[in-house]
């Protein structure tokens, strides 16, 4: 008998682009893993998981699916392909069905950054328009990035895409996480998505948990090998016996 090792699919955050994955693409690849980070829409929840499901369509065997922040709620709905095995939730929330961000938010203590993003109309056909989000880039380092050196925040400030203001309402039909195994990083420093919110939606879901505490919310940048390290322990539960 031999395992068929499950290729990884990683899925970034609001405010972020899939170059937030470079260390720890790297680092996976060392470990002899697959990785692919797919290009979040940010346009919606539906949206953007329909859009991931249509990747993981076209990836041959098991699939270790990961999100960082929103990207955790895209996994939650899109994890329910059947080749997906197991999720990774970094820096992230785990929604249950019907649960959008804001409704989970209102149980916690607000983020601080959430008052401080910049909102810009954007046209979604010829007639209709809706509001995006970005971080202002003076902003950027201390609420998501407070322990990567400031030029490099910087970057990423730059990097960054918008990301549609109706992913903080959507809500998922789906909770992957009732019938797979999770894993999740907790990112006790985090400024961006309150440590108190992951902690609960992860422990609720039963996933195997780790806390960093003095990370920020840019953990998979801050703290490639440890993300990476994480994703190998899912990859590793996930590995499908074949003849």
């Amino acid at each position: 008998m031999s395992s068929t090792r499950p290729t990884v699919v990683l899925v970034h955050d609001g405010c972020s682009d899939a170059t937030s994955w470079f260390g720890v693409i790297a680092e996976l690849h060392r470990r002899g893993l697959t990785a692919v980070a797919a290009a979040n829409p940010l346009r919606g929840l539906a949206h953007d998981s329909a859009y991931l499901a249509s990747v993981l369509a076209g990836i041959d065997g098991p699939v270790v699916l990961v999100g960082h922040s929103y990207g955790g709620a895209v996994i939650t709905e899109a994890g329910a392909a059947p080749n997906v095995v197991s999720l990774v939730y970094v820096a992230a929330y785990l929604p249950d069905v019907g649960e959008s961000h804001h409704a989970l938010a209102a149980r916690f203590a607000p983020s601080p950054l959430l008052s401080g993003l910049r909102r810009t109309a954007f046209t979604t056909n010829d007639t209709d328009r809706a509001t995006e989000l970005t971080v202002p880039r003076e902003a950027y380092r201390p609420f998501l990035a407070a322990d990567l050196d400031p030029e490099v925040a910087q970057v990423l400030a730059a990097l960054q895409r918008p990301v549609a203001e109706r992913v903080f309402t959507d809500a998922p039909t789906v909770a992957a996480w009732r019938t797979k195994p999770s894993w999740a990083l907790v990112t006790g420093a985090d400024q961006a998505l309150p440590p108190p919110l992951q902690r609960f939606t992860a422990r609720r879901a039963g996933a195997a948990v780790l806390e960093l505490p003095e990370a920020s919310h840019a953990v998979a940048v801050s703290r490639p090998t440890t993300v990476a390290e994480l994703i190998q322990d899912a990859a590793e539960a996930g590995s499908a016996p074949t003849a």
